[in-house]
């Protein structure tokens, strides 16, 4: 065959692959002078009938024509260079496209986030623009997708369209059909695998392919829940974001109606999520009080009576601070230093320093820590000076949260919530629960201890208020697991944050 010249023109230099419908092939053009590599598809009808023949010949005719717009205004779509037919098959002429599948790529190691998004980002635009020609591709796959060498860009290959000519025969009406669904299972959804593809379903198939390029485990390798149907997969890829994660979530949802109508909306979600986002502020305990610089409760938006406070607070501090600087002065000259006993020592949650009125001692959490001269020699006890006693802050009910353990609820994005997993937690925990659902998905909150929570998740990205959060970003499982958390604390009385 490598002598042999198809159409009297193209020379074929290697098969590419094959398969039930034919051959495809890496073949150079004998009548240009730069002998210009192409790919030519090689297709045969499946029913040898010549009423079947003249319907796969027009629809053959009808689907190279759709290639070649398609082709002649993206340059994501191979160009189709012609057609044509020989000894009663079909050959289409394409352009060879230099680079190495996802296929090829994921054999290299799992590729990184930042690396999938960027695909996505090139490919959806290519996939809205095909979707508006009223085509839907049928077979997206890591197969199907080439990294051009020249500028690395995805190219999307291989329509099935014309494939599905290949299968057209005719029913018992007497009326044409296609016998045959096109698709690789595992990455096609159930409504193209019955054989009615919509355009959500490249969306679905893109989604596996994202997820098997994140994971490294083919669709095959993937459970899915035995009641939704959903795809579970993100307990192999704990690196990535969660709000990414959730629009491949919604790409790959089992109903067609929980997944992005349109390949432009899961484009606009991503170009969202890829958005830049200012960096989140972690949450950090308040430094410990000192002699001069008593601790004072600050609010977000001082209002101007507070300002005023602040006028007569501040020269209060000042004093305050002279005082216990001269009186660590006469310590350090006096023969025996005061005595600072263990009881003495405040804790990181102290408030205010103990001053006399007449000596005004420095605060004891302030000086180091000495040996007593005796035991029975100990600090006087003495009540603070009204300057200082109107800047405590008020005890509140605020729990401080420990950085170094964080508590993982990232299973209510994966799977139904039962009451086995909310038995024994408190109001505050339920409510980290629930709101885990929206903090993947970067919404803020108007209580500022779950805010403070959420601002120590390295994973936690805020981007919308909670008036402006999109609802619709949420898939069906998430929705029904905060209802789920939620009822539960109304039946129990548990929640921390009231409604």
């Amino acid at each position: 065959m490598t002598l042999q010249l198809l159409g009297d023109r193209y020379r074929i230099i290697r098969i590419l692959g094959s398969g039930g419908f034919g051959e495809t092939f890496l073949a150079e053009d004998t009548q240009m002078p730069s002998l210009r590599r192409c790919v030519i598809k090689q297709l045969k009808p499946i029913v040898n009938n010549p009423q079947i023949y003249q319907l796969v010949q027009e629809r053959f005719g009808r689907e190279a024509a759709i290639l070649e717009e398609l082709g002649g205004a993206n340059a994501q779509i191979p160009a189709l260079y012609a057609y044509f037919q020989a000894s009663g098959q079909f050959y289409l002429v394409q352009e060879w496209v230099e680079g190495e599948t996802l296929t090829a790529l994921r054999s290299q190691g799992v590729i990184s986030e930042s690396s999938m998004r960027e695909i996505l980002l090139s490919l959806l635009p290519v996939l809205d623009y095909v979707h508006n020609q009223r085509m839907i591709h049928r077979d997206i796959k890591p197969d199907n997708i080439i990294l051009r060498r020249g500028d690395g860009k995805p190219v999307l290959i291989d329509f099935g369209a014309v494939r599905e000519a290949m299968g057209t025969v005719m029913n018992s009406q007497g009326n044409a059909t296609s016998s045959i669904v096109i698709g690789t299972p595992g990455y096609m959804p159930s409504e193209q695998a019955a054989g009615r593809p919509i355009y959500s379903s490249d969306l679905y198939s893109l989604g596996m392919t994202a997820i098997y390029l994140l994971t490294g485990r083919s669709p095959q390798q993937l459970e899915t829940d035995s009641q939704t149907g959903e795809v579970v997969w993100r307990q192999f890829a704990l690196n990535i974001s969660p709000t990414f994660a959730g629009i491949l979530d919604r790409a790959i949802a089992y109903h067609p109606r929980d997944r992005y109508p349109t390949a432009l909306s899961m484009l606009d979600a991503l170009r969202e999520e890829s958005a830049t986002i200012p960096p989140t502020l972690p949450f950090k305990q308040q430094p410990l009080a000192s002699a001069t610089s008593p601790p004072t409760a600050f609010s977000p938006a001082p209002t101007a009576s507070g300002s005023r406070k602040n006028k007569i607070l501040v020269p209060s501090l000042i004093a305050g601070g002279l005082i216990g600087a001269g009186a660590i002065a006469i310590i350090l000259r006096s023969p025996h230093p005061a005595t600072v006993t263990p009881e003495s020592v405040k804790s990181p949650t102290a408030n205010v320093p103990n001053i006399t009125p007449s000596i005004a001692k420095p605060t004891t959490a302030s000086l180091p820590l000495v040996k007593p001269p005796s035991a029975s020699r100990a600090v006087p006890t003495v009540t603070p000076t009204p300057a200082i006693t109107n800047t405590t802050p008020e005890t509140t009910s605020t729990p401080i949260f420990n950085a170094e353990t964080v508590d993982d609820y990232g299973f209510v994005l994966t799977r139904k919530i039962t009451d086995a997993d909310l038995d024994g937690k408190d109001g505050l925990q339920l409510d980290i629960m629930r709101n885990w659902v929206f903090a993947s998905h970067g919404r803020r909150f108007e209580s500022s201890v779950l805010q403070n929570y959420f601002n120590k998740q390295p994973w936690y990205r805020p981007q919308y208020s909670p008036k402006d959060f999109p609802e619709k970003l949420l898939s069906s499982l998430e929705q029904r697991n905060i209802q789920y958390i939620a009822a539960y604390q109304d039946r129990y009385n548990r929640r921390y944050v009231k409604k």
